[in-house]
Parts: C-alpha cells; structure tokens; sequence
C-alpha cells in the first residue's frame, strides 16, 4: 500500500485529474452493476411512476384533489362478478331434485310447491377426438365391352383434393398442428407424444415435412399479404435473432414487418403481421424486402433500416428504456436528470392516450398543438443537459441516443396515421420470440422460411380477431382448389 502511494505524483493538478478519472470509473462500474442486478432480479417493466409533481406541483396537485373528490362521490365496493360464459357453448341441464316424498312439509304435512330454483353452470371439458375419413371412389366399366375385347371405359369419381396429395393429412390436421406449434409453442416431438395417446405414430420428421409443404401451399396468399403492405402509408420494423444449425453462422435473423392497428375492428387500414428470415442483420435485408417502398417507416435505432427508400419514423418506447436504465443506474433515492426526462416522456404519452380514439386528421391537429411545445422544451434541455454529463455514464448515453434520434424522434407528429413508437412491431415479434424458447432452432434455412410463412398467417388472422385454426383450415382447403388467394385476406374471408 505504502509502495502504490509512493508512486503517485507530487503535482496536487495532476492528482486532482486522477482521482477525478477514478471516480469516473468506479461510478461507471456501480451503474454497470446496477444495470446487471436490476436486469437479473429486477422487474422488467417500463412503467414509469408519476414524476411530474416533482416539477409541475400545483397541476399534479390540482388533478390529484379532483380525482380523490370524483373517488369520495362515486366509490362503492363492488362484488367481483364472473365472466358470462359464451351462449352460443352447447349446453346441458341437469335437474338435481328432491324426491317425491319428501316434497311435504315437515310442520304440518301438506304439500310442498316449488317456489323458485337456483341455477348454476360449470364448464366440461370434452378432449380432442380424432378420427379416419376413408374415401371409396367405386370404379365402373362396361361388361359388353369386356366380353368383346375391345378398349374398356372405366369411370371412377376424382380423387377429393388434399392439401397434401397422397398424405394421411386432412386440412384440420395440419392445421392443429401448425397451430399448436406457432400459437401456442407445442414443438413437434411433444406433440408426437400427444398423438401416441391416441394410438397414432406421426413422426416428428414427417410433421417437420408436413409443414414446409404447406408452407409452399401458402406462398400465394403470403404474396398477395405482401402487396398490400407495401401498398400502406407507415410500416413498422424489427427484427430478433434465430439460430439454424444448417447455416454456418452464429445468428440468422427473423425480420418482422407489420401495418395496422392493435384494433382492427372499424379501421380502414388491413392488419397485416409478415415475417422474413435471413441469414444475416444485414440492412439489405430491409432494402430488398421493401424495395420500392417510399412510405413511413418505424423502428428502432438500428443502422440498418438507413439503406430502404423509406422515411425512417423513431420509436419514443426505446428513449424511455435508456431512459430508465439511467434511473436504475443512479444512486438509490436520489433524483435526477432521468427522472426529469422520464416524466416528461409521460407527458407525450399520455397525450397520445387521450388521441386514441381520434380520426388522423384529429390526431395531427393536436399534436401540433400539444405535443409540438413538449417536444420544443424536451430539446432545449437535450441541448444543455448533454454539455453536463460525462457520455459514458448510463444517463450520458441515453441523452446522446435521444439526440442522434431526434429527427426520427419528432417526425411522428407530421401525420396522424404514425404511431409515437413502434410497440406494435415488438408485439408482433414477441409470439416468435416465446416460441424459441421452447423449441429453440431450426434445423434448415429452408425450415426457417417455412416457419417465418405459418407465423405471418397465424398473427395476421390473430391480428384481424379470426381463430387462426379456422383461418389456416379454411386456406388450406381453397388453395388446394386453385381458389385465388384475393379471395382469401383475412379481412375479406367470412368463415363464421
């Protein structure tokens, strides 16, 4: 110790601007384990508490007074009270009655009449079934003919059309299959388990099979999905990491595009939810997908999206997440800067609560009027907060990755069709990500395209509130008949 003291220099400047850098260090090191215990243990919830107080007392205070006046006028303790059960489930009455003689009066012995009744229902299960269609095609000839020898008529109906010529498989099975798979992230060797329940050997090679057949199947209907998307004034983005076996790389990836609405019921704009895997994180990748598209697109603050023709939209949800990490990071109880940035990161969202239900044109219109102000003041502080904080602390990085986004950031408000970030697009994405974790790769690139076809189906019919099983056994079906895929958007589809 004595030895490490001694070589440290006379000059008090220069020991000055070593311990200086010191504590920039250790400081940079306890944010770093911040972060690491907050991300291991901690909650992963963005949810930001209401900050605004600290800044804006009187309002928060003002609205706070009417809220608990509106709560002491109104508040009345409810009864929780289950859920209807759907009416349209079948149903079966079971009268459970006393017996006949003990429908008399116990004081004096006359009869008994029925007063009311008291009902209840409870749900059944009732498990899968499965059962063999056998098809008989009787043949026909011509006795005459046979005794004369001369070339025999034969006359025999056509074989039924199957989405898999010569397959075991009917439509509704590849659908339960498909479905079990990429809705709710059965892998297929559990799923050969479930069929040996039933005394059925399905392989999970030949269901693998089974699935980039109709995978092939479905490429007219993705097709024509893929038209209307590019056909759309703002697109949304993102992409997440899958691993194929095949490939010689460590990371292939699964891009995902989506358009529309969380509520597609009464909006003019399809909801479409595509997916595209590629081998790489490669920003051609979105260049060549959305060749020619010259719209808005949302995403993240990846480079990569830098290369299509589109105008790039930012996302304000991966401002806040820096953001957070900055709060998570500084020192506990105190507040700060991120604090300051987060409540006012609230504010635009909770005006875009209140745009919710709003036209396009609306939408607009107050944000210019709203928002536009927030925006103004979030940049003047951007300006002078970054001049006064080291860049590589947590809250450095999130102001510096505010301002490198800053065009991006603030083009939402040129259009009321925009979204304030691209949520919609990691949502879209996450039914891909839960299901990797259960099945965890893909073994071809080949099964990995087949794989991002039934995903785009599945969330486009979630995404448009059809049943996806109904959805993929209805395609199945009508694209095995030649039916063109037009007829077949999911918008346009009655399947009731």
């Amino acid at each position: 110790m004595n030895d490490d003291i001694g070589c440290l220099p006379d000059d008090p400047a220069l020991l000055k601007r070593m311990l200086a850098k010191a504590m920039a260090r250790v400081n940079f090191l306890e944010e770093q384990f911040k972060l690491a215990q907050h991300q291991r243990f901690g909650k992963s919830s963005e949810a930001h508490p209401a900050q605004a107080e600290l800044f804006d007392e009187a309002e928060t205070v003002l609205e706070a007074a009417k809220v608990d006046e509106q709560e002491h006028i109104s508040y009345t303790r409810n009864k929780p009270k289950r859920t209807a059960l759907p009416a349209d489930l079948p149903r079966k009455t079971i009268v459970h009655d006393i017996a006949d003689e003990d429908k008399t009066c116990d004081c004096c012995g006359h009869d008994l009449h029925r007063m009311g009744e008291d009902r209840s229902e409870k749900l059944e299960f009732i498990p899968a079934k499965i059962k063999v269609i056998e098809h008989v095609r009787p043949k026909y000839s011509c006795r005459h003919c046979e005794n004369t020898w001369t070339r025999v008529n034969i006359k025999q109906a056509p074989a039924p059309v199957s989405p898999i010529p010569k397959g075991i498989a009917t439509a509704s099975l590849l659908s339960q299959i498909i479905t079990s798979k990429y809705q709710y992230s059965l892998p297929l060797y559990r799923q050969e388990s479930l069929f040996k329940q039933y005394g059925i050997h399905l392989s999970r090679q030949t269901m693998a099979q089974w699935m980039i057949k109709c995978s092939d199947l479905l490429i007219p209907l993705y097709h024509k999905l893929k038209e209307h998307l590019l056909e759309q004034c703002v697109i949304q983005a993102d992409e997440t990491t899958l691993n194929v076996l095949s490939e010689d790389k460590a990371k292939c990836y699964m891009w995902l595009y989506c358009t529309g609405t969380d509520s597609p019921n009464g909006s003019s704009i399809p909801n479409i939810v595509l997916y595209d895997y590629q081998g790489s994180r490669a920003g051609q990748c979105a260049a060549d997908y959305l060749a020619g598209y010259e719209g808005y697109l949302q995403v993240d603050g990846y480079q990569g999206y830098h290369q299509t023709q589109a105008t790039l939209v930012g996302c304000w949800a991966h401002v806040r997440r820096k953001f957070k990490e900055a709060k998570i990071a500084q020192p506990k109880g105190k507040t700060g800067k991120a604090d300051w940035a987060l409540s006012h990161i609230q504010k635009l969202y909770r005006l875009e609560s209140q745009l919710k239900d709003k036209s396009a044109a609306e939408k607009y219109q107050l944000r210019q009027e709203k928002a536009v102000p927030l925006l103004k003041q979030m940049k003047a502080w951007l300006d002078k907060s970054v001049n006064q904080v080291p860049p590589s602390t947590a809250l450095g990085k999130a102001l510096q990755y505010n301002l490198n986004q800053w065009t991006k950031l603030v083009r939402y408000v040129d259009s009321g069709n925009l979204s304030i970030d691209n949520n919609r697009a990691e949502r879209a994405v996450k039914p891909f990500v839960i299901g990797r974790k259960n099945w965890l790769f893909s073994n071809t690139a080949k099964g990995a395209r087949a794989s991002a076809m039934l995903y785009s189906l599945i969330e486009t019919a979630k995404a448009n509130d059809l049943v996806p099983f109904d959805y993929l056994m209805y395609c199945l079906e009508q694209l095995a008949n030649n039916v063109a895929p037009e007829t077949l958007l999911p918008w346009k589809v009655d399947i009731s």
